[in-house]
């Protein structure tokens, strides 16, 4: 059995409204027999789904390529839909035939003079007594004939909701998303065909402040990218007869306030039932004394297509208690620290009021505590129309929870009339992790929770407090975790064109994308330029982890100019051009060898971050490798060779001790390639030396700790690995575990022994960052990784690293080629048993820890070079092996 499955473009299956001009097509293969590889496809494209006419044929391409695939020489309309199909060959020249799943693409809007809409907004003073009310726009108009299709265009100052008809359009929030407004704003194609009707429709969109006019960062300030919120709309509506009619926003649309009477991010949402509107956006409602919308002027040449996966609604949670706390409040516990709102039915007389305040923890004594919330309100209110019992969730804010707290409720409360609505970015969850121990089982469940928590368009901090800022630093240490749990392909791509849009002319980067802090004069804090090793360093590292993740070489070609731009900002910052010793540094944040009182650990900041010089434009020569740019390769080798030996020069002692007597420079020494020789074994030294004199715990902050481990395994020291990753006293990965953590916190004693916190100002229980150890469960522990030489997977490296503490662990990957499975177990007497999967089209360098190659069974068989093993020898540490796609079982 051979066959082509799961097609794709650009990651999606069948999108509309893509913006990629040469569109990259994937197809994965399906295969009974081991060793399977492609050796050539055909791949069709037709505007007929039955492809009576082609558009384009790539004709028989002898070529295993089966990713990112590119019609290179097709020109693209707006607005069109594109069939495809492949046909592959396997290397026994077996043809898979023509693939019969409809697929296909479809375009948008691909040129701002398409956009014939206004921007329309409400006029001021709409509604003076609730000057904070959402605005309301509708549009009447007809559609005689029988409709073939009709899409809808559209695209907000703020948040926007559409309805057709009565009926939602799309299942996406927070659209259109937040991107670098001034430079960047996505739009988004929904396909409305079954929502109209013959004869009379109405369209409508209620309008939030959401990034764009709301509240945003800790000085209270809003209005950060305008002070109207404003929609664009083009509705095309296509007729079987030939016909087209265009609805569109303009003068003509009329507005008024309803019942939202207040909706922040960070604030939460009044709603006043008493207020709606019923079928205002249906045939047949009366609009009198509906106000004409104004026509306002902004740009459009600013559009761009959807790049991210929508956020949508994942899952729904059951509450698991009702509490009485001591102060009296009654307290629900989601049993999941949360992102999202909570959909609830309340009952009563008609004009009761209720209140949902929403908490991460409650504090040593039980009580509701919300001293981490900083000054975001995070609450809902909401006020009953009707003596019946009536249903409720938001729709323009959402909020980082575990708890709530019911204020006006009728007594008994019910825990059934409450549902926890999670939502995040709608990527694809393609990594699992399980071992032999619980709580390392849910230190990744709350690795995946910290990401579903903070993928919310941007990869936020944190997803409650007055902050939920895209933090780079946070980001970059993160992005591989991340692209290991989901596909982030085009949740970074989007990210990264912001930080793109977002860098500075001299190629600086800011702290956060979108940069919202030179938006308005600080009130404290953190002082311009706003750019810092290890942050602005996402705009290298990023790109290249997701080429890493998915041999995506276009966000190498989109991002390259950028991640060059901030190695010579570097360059022309110091003093020294191979020294970056100048400027602010965040350094290794909330390291716990700190000063007291400090945020930044005791790792000299300019040490850290001539690490990271060297580490950014390592990357940079690599890409410039990667897309023939070779000049800039040389000159970036040359560069790279200079910053070690100023780096060694600077920080490393005529004796071969690294200056920094702290564990976050021995890792980044290490793991950054910095040193050599007798350096490198005292580094290695000195960081045990420092592990031991902590009693086998890390002082590490943001930069130390995603590196802490893999300096260990790399080293030789694997079983120090787990000690460290097994500890469950503070500080460790496993002591929030203990303490009842379901998502990953900022600081390592976030919730003291005594049940103490760690002081308000700054102490989210949601907090990725230190989640990063995911990336060393994987890549080490389960032992999945890429050959940078054939990234994405196609070449696989397969180590599981065991360790004391388990006894078995598995991973599995789904990889743009298919299922990656390595599970290891290790029986009492020492015996070993390794099973893999290895998909279609790969092949497989593998290392069996401990292995005699005389002693090796394979299915039971004596290890051989046959039936999809290519090589077997002897090595250092075991047996290394070169396997095709397939099935393996090891044993010895």
């Amino acid at each position: 059995m051979f066959a082509v499955e799961e097609l794709k473009c650009e990651y999606r299956k069948n999108p509309i409204g893509l913006g990629a001009r040469v569109p990259r097509i994937s197809w994965k293969l399906r295969s009974d027999r081991r060793g399977t590889k492609q050796s050539a496809y055909r791949l069709q494209v037709s505007e007929d789904r039955e492809f009576g006419s082609v558009a384009w044929d790539s004709g028989r391409v002898d070529s295993d390529e089966s990713v990112h695939v590119t019609p290179d020489d097709l020109t693209v309309r707006s607005r069109t839909r594109y069939y495809f199909r492949v046909e592959a060959w396997n290397e026994r020249g077996e043809s898979s035939g023509w693939t019969e799943t409809e697929s296909y693409w479809e375009t948008g809007l691909l040129e701002a003079a398409e956009w014939a809409a206004d921007w329309i907004s409400a006029p001021a003073g709409l509604n003076p007594e609730q000057p904070e009310a959402c605005p309301m726009l509708r549009k009447p108009f007809r559609a005689d004939g029988a409709v073939r299709s009709a899409r809808v265009y559209a695209a907000a100052l703020g948040l926007y909701e559409l309805g057709l008809n009565g009926r939602r359009v799309g299942d996406s929030y927070f659209t259109p998303g937040w991107t670098s407004y001034d430079k960047r704003l996505q739009y988004q194609t929904y396909d409305v065909t079954e929502l109209l009707v013959q004869g009379e429709n109405v369209i409508g969109g209620w309008l939030g402040n959401g990034w764009y006019k709301g509240y945003l960062g800790w000085d209270g300030y809003n209005e950060m990218y305008g002070d109207r919120t404003a929609l664009l709309l083009q509705l095309h509506v296509s007729f079987e007869d030939g016909r087209e009619v265009v609805v569109r926003t303009d003068g003509s649309w009329k507005t008024a306030t309803g019942p939202i009477l207040m909706s922040e991010i960070y604030h939460g949402e009044t709603y006043d039932a008493r207020l709606e509107r019923d079928g205002w956006s249906s045939p047949g409602y009366d609009d009198v004394g509906w106000r004409e919308a104004e026509m306002i002027a902004h740009a459009k040449d600013i559009l761009i297509p959807q790049e991210n996966v929508p956020v949508r609604k994942i899952e729904e949670i059951r509450p698991i208690e009702l509490l009485r706390t001591p102060g009296g409040d009654a307290v629900i516990d989601m049993g999941q620290n949360m992102v999202g709102w909570v959909r609830f039915t309340v009952c009563g007389e008609a004009g009761r009021g209720v209140e949902i305040r929403h908490a991460e923890v409650l504090d040593k004594e039980g009580n509701f505590y919300l001293g981490n919330i900083r000054s975001a309100r995070q609450t809902i209110r909401y006020t009953k129309r009707r003596s019946e019992p009536e249903s409720f969730e938001p729709r323009f804010t959402f909020q980082g929870f575990r708890y709530i707290r019911l204020i006006g409720f009728e007594e008994p409360i019910r825990l059934e009339d409450f549902t926890g609505i999670v939502v995040h970015s709608d990527m694809e969850r393609t990594g699992f992790f399980e071992c032999s121990d619980p709580l390392v089982n849910q230190l990744q469940h709350n690795i995946l929770w910290g990401l579903k928590g903070n993928f919310l368009d941007v990869p936020t901090d944190c997803p409650q407090r007055d902050e939920r800022l895209g933090w780079t630093g946070d980001a970059q240490v993160f992005a591989r975790t991340a692209t290991y749990l989901m596909n982030a392909a085009p949740f970074f791509a989007k990210w990264t064109g912001d930080l793109k849009a977002e860098q500075a002319e001299d190629g600086g980067v800011p702290f956060v994308v979108p940069n919202m802090l030179e938006k308005k004069p600080s009130k404290g804090g953190f002082p311009p330029p706003y750019n810092s090793a290890a942050w602005g360093d996402a705009a290298a590292i990023v790109p290249w982890t997701v080429y890493l993740s998915y041999g995506d070489k276009r966000i190498l070609e989109d991002q390259y100019d950028s991640m060059k731009a901030w190695v010579e900002y570097i360059r022309q910052t110091g003093d020294n051009e191979y020294l970056w010793d100048t400027g602010f540094h965040f350094a290794d944040w909330l390291a716990l060898d700190a000063k007291p009182g400090a945020y930044m650990g005791a790792t000299d900041m300019h040490f850290v971050a001539t690490a990271y010089y060297a580490y950014s434009t390592s990357i940079v020569r690599k890409s410039a490798e990667i897309l023939s740019k070779t000049e800039d390769a040389k000159r970036y080798a040359e560069l790279y060779d200079g910053i070690v030996r100023a780096f060694r020069e600077e920080y490393v002692t005529p004796s071969g001790r690294l200056a920094v007597p702290t564990q976050t420079a021995q890792v980044i020494g290490l793991h950054f390639g910095l040193l050599e020789g007798q350096a490198k074994e005292k580094a290695i030294a000195k960081l045990m030396k420092l592990l031991e004199e902590s009693d086998h715990h890390l002082t590490t902050g943001f930069v130390g700790t995603p590196y802490l481990n893999f300096a260990l395994s790399r080293n030789g020291r694997n079983d120090e690995a787990f000690k460290l990753l097994l500890q469950k006293d503070f500080p460790s990965w496993l002591y929030q575990v203990t303490k009842g953590a379901t998502t990953i916190w900022e600081h390592w004693d976030g919730i003291r022994e005594d049940g103490t916190f760690w002081s308000d100002a700054m102490n989210s229980f949601n907090h990725y960052a230190y989640g990063a150890i995911g990336d060393w469960l994987y890549r080490c522990v389960a032992g999945i990784d890429t050959d940078e030489a054939e990234a994405g997977y196609k070449r696989l490296r397969i180590r599981p690293q065991p360790g004391e503490g388990l006894t078995w662990a598995e991973g599995r990957l789904e990889t743009m080629y298919g299922t990656v499975v390595s599970r290891w177990s290790r029986s009492e007497g020492g015996r070993m048993d390794v099973r893999i999967v290895i998909p279609p089209n790969t092949t497989a360098e593998i290392e069996l820890p401990g292995a005699a190659l005389a002693e090796t069974r394979e299915n039971g068989v004596i290890l051989g070079t046959e039936n999809g093993i290519l090589s077997a020898e002897q090595a250092e540490g075991g047996v290394r092996l070169t396997a095709g796609s397939g099935h393996y079982r090891f044993t010895y």
